[in-house]
């Protein structure tokens, strides 16, 4: 047998030119599976050994019972827990060049964001030119970067011209491989029926925003995939002016779930938008270091005025709440729940704005465990319907793909251990914390 000892080098970090992936060995590490369907059944496999090749789990077994591959690099998980890499519901991935005047490197650092939160898939909201380019340079090893799942160019009122220019953009964006249409405000209700209509015939989902001409309910009917944010779920609830009505919200609610419609509530991003989060708070984040300066200084600037439209100073605490409430309920009522925070926008660093999201989702009465699920094999299963997608990632089991965290501590105890990652497994490769540290290290430098 053939053992390989693990070292970390910053010129592989930096540059994933074709990198070919390994085979790895996990040794006498506690899985979390993420396949229990309740938390009644046992949540943790302990001392397993995992077997890892060509980024896909291979075997699994009770340590020393595996037969184990002649080459491996072998990684010790003595102590600690094997759990899937987190989804990114709604984040968003910039184009390869020319945005909003940032350094040529933004991009890249954004991707590795992501993996450093231990995000190992995106579903990238706002489509640029390049970007199924940039998914498959990142599946081809030629970029470090989670697998990305992309909607395309946005279906909204400034950017359509009808009825018959949302078919045409419908067809051309499945006939060029997005994933997903992506609908923001200003449609009205014809163009959505067109955008559903079309949609279907293409085989292709929609979600995002709710039209205000559209309605919740109308969005819902005509088939949007996930509703992200809460906001369509407010207006129908009168939640901008008043506190929601219990009864009412919970009828929306299995309205929702009887047309099994998911909800990515992005509850942390949108405190911030209305004017409901601290400022001094925020500006004590330490990743947003590893933003841009130029951005950090918009955010601010945004953050001590508020200018959302959606709240007042006095408003702000009523939405908060009733967005809480919200979710609260939506839960309750087993609607089908995302992990998504809308990064990189205000105080959302990409990847560490998971860890920003957690703590909503646990005061609205989720368990760790329920929010793991959210954010792994709930995503999975969700893609798998919503556009079709087969790969099997979100639990650890074998055949599926090898996104995986090794943290020191068990997340079904406390999310935080999320942020107690040892390393994490992408794309058939293996980035350890000092790979992480020493790249982020290198980010922050260049955004001082």
């Amino acid at each position: 047998m053939r053992t390989k000892i693990l070292v970390g080098w910053l010129t592989l970090l930096l540059c994933a030119c074709s990198v070919q992936a390994e085979t790895y060995l996990v040794t006498n590490v506690h899985v979390v599976p993420m396949t229990r369907a309740s938390e009644a059944q046992t949540l943790v496999l302990e001392n397993q050994d995992v077997v890892i090749e060509s980024g896909v789990i291979r075997q699994i077994g009770h340590t020393g019972t595996l037969t184990l591959p002649a080459e491996h690099t072998q990684i010790s998980g003595a102590g600690k827990y094997l759990v899937p890499g987190l989804a990114e519901m709604h984040g968003h991935v910039p184009p390869l060049a020319n945005f909003q005047d940032f350094p040529e490197r933004y991009v890249n650092d954004v991707l590795f964001l992501y993996l450093a939160g231990g995000v190992t898939t995106v579903r990238g909201m706002l489509g640029y030119p390049h970007q199924l380019q940039l998914a498959n340079e990142i599946v081809a090893g030629e970029r470090w970067g989670p697998t990305l799942y992309l909607a395309g160019p946005s279906f909204s009122g400034g950017s359509v011209d009808g009825v018959s220019d949302v078919r045409r953009r419908v067809r051309t964006q499945a006939e060029e491989g997005w994933k997903l249409l992506k609908v923001h405000p200003g449609l009205s209700l014809r163009e959505y029926q067109a955008l559903s209509e079309t949609a279907r015939v293409e085989k292709i989902s929609f979600g995002g925003h709710v039209p205000e001409a559209v309605g919740v309910r109308h969005a819902i009917i005509l088939g949007s995939s996930t509703i992200d944010h809460l906001d369509g779920y407010m207006t129908a609830l009168y939640g901008f002016t008043q506190p929601i009505n219990e009864a009412e919200a919970r009828a929306l609610a299995q309205f929702s779930r009887a047309h099994g419609v998911a909800m990515v509530p992005t509850q942390a991003l949108w405190e911030t938008i209305i004017g409901a989060g601290d400022v001094r708070e925020l500006e004590t984040y330490e990743e947003l270091q590893y933003m841009p300066k130029a951005l950090r200084e918009r955010w601010k600037a945004y953050a001590e005025n508020p200018n959302s439209g959606y709240a007042t100073v006095e408003t702000a605490a009523l939405h908060a709440e009733n967005r809480r409430r919200l979710l609260e309920i939506f839960h309750q009522e087993g609607v089908e729940i995302l992990l998504g925070t809308d990064a990189p926008q205000l105080y959302s660093v990409p990847g560490f704005s998971v860890h920003r999201e957690f703590p909503h989702m646990l005061a609205a009465g989720m368990s760790p465990y329920e929010v793991l699920v959210s954010g792994t094999r709930a995503v999975s299963e969700h893609l798998l319907v919503e556009a079709g997608i087969e790969d099997r990632f979100g639990v650890v089991e074998v055949g599926a793909r090898a996104d995986l965290l090794l943290l020191s501590e068990n997340p079904v105890e406390s999310l935080d251990a999320l942020k107690a990652m040892e390393g994490v497994f992408v794309q058939g490769r293996w980035l350890s914390k000092s790979m992480i540290d020493e790249k982020l290290s290198e980010i922050a430098a260049a955004y001082q």
